[in-house]
């Protein structure tokens, strides 16, 4: 199975805050692009052999083009630094069309967004279609300095405007976030969005257990998967492919994705740490040990790039 690209034309290029730049996607000839919904992501080429994956920023009702910001991270594994320092102004990229894991749910009450630097991008398309709807919420945005606080200018601008609230880690000890009295204080049947760097979205999930917030109700999109200790090797397992009952062994120290690649079966793989969502696979039978950070809880799925398995074998639909 091989992943779809469109190509696109970067048609603008901005700084949008310090180490962070924003690029306007667009087809070459015009047009409308595949249609997304708030909270969804694309693929993109950084260099021929690295993809990574962006969330949309733009307004969902803006099909003539795909927003994307970009945080130049020196500890990343290259792809936002390619990105910074060779995509340009007029460049043709290729990217995946959108995919949603990180969904808004129907509002019952209020929607509260919760920002960590740059995981603003996905939590604002969202505050573009709630305000379009009329539905009610509140957008707390976290950032260490407000000049490393991307998209202040267009916030507000924002018919939504006063229904973000800024917090900077360098202001006033009155104006930090406070995650505890935000879910004690939620409406009823309230739904959370949190998203930005794994340690932020912890300690908002943490407060949330704590203020008795439904596990159920709190959804969140990591960017980066949270490192995994060395501990000597894993479990080995088994793969059985439905449509041929192949076995294939899957070794103590590699994925499923890499053992099936070694028998001829390529599964798309992008982020390789179960942030993406582009190699889930579907489970016929057997128990997936999930390791990914989509909140996959089913066993009719999981992530062969970075999941294991809790019984002897999975059976996969391929």
């Amino acid at each position: 199975m091989q992943r779809s690209w469109l190509e696109l034309r970067i048609v603008s290029r901005r700084v949008e805050a310090e180490d962070v730049v924003a690029l306007v996607l667009a087809s070459p000839t015009g047009g409308d692009l595949p249609p997304f919904s708030a909270g969804a992501h694309i693929d993109v080429e950084a260099t021929p052999q690295l993809v990574r994956q962006y969330s949309l920023c733009n307004n969902p009702h803006h099909r003539g083009h795909y927003e994307i910001a970009v945080l130049r991270d020196p500890a990343s594994r290259g792809g936002s630094i390619a990105m910074h320092d060779g995509f340009r102004e007029g460049d043709l990229i290729r990217v995946s069309e959108p995919r949603n894991h990180f969904a808004l749910q129907p509002v019952k009450s209020e929607a509260l967004l919760v920002a960590g630097g740059i995981g603003v991008t996905p939590l604002l398309c969202m505050a573009e279609r709630l305000g379009s709807l009329g539905a009610p919420f509140v957008m707390h945005y976290c950032t260490r300095t407000p000049e490393r606080t991307a998209f202040r200018g267009r916030i507000a601008k924002a018919a939504f405007a006063d229904r973000v609230v800024f917090h900077h880690d360098d202001g006033p000890a009155e104006q930090r976030f406070d995650p505890m009295a935000l879910f004690a204080g939620a409406a009823r049947d309230a739904d959370a969005y949190v998203c930005g760097p794994p340690a932020f979205i912890d300690w908002v999930q943490a407060a949330a257990g704590d203020a008795g917030f439904p596990k159920d109700r709190l959804h969140r999109e990591y960017f980066a998967a949270t490192a995994a200790e060395d501990e000597g090797g894993e479990t080995p397992f088994q793969l059985r492919i439905a449509s041929t009952g192949e076995t294939i062994d899957v070794g103590a120290r590699e994925s499923a994705a890499a053992a099936l690649a070694r028998h001829g079966i390529e599964i798309p793989v992008s982020c390789e740490q179960g942030v993406c969502g582009t190699c889930v696979t579907r489970v016929i039978a057997g128990e997936p040990d999930h390791r990914d950070m989509l909140m996959i809880d089913t066993n009719e799925e999981f992530t062969p790039c970075c999941s294991r398995a809790l019984s002897p074998v999975l059976v996969l639909d391929l």
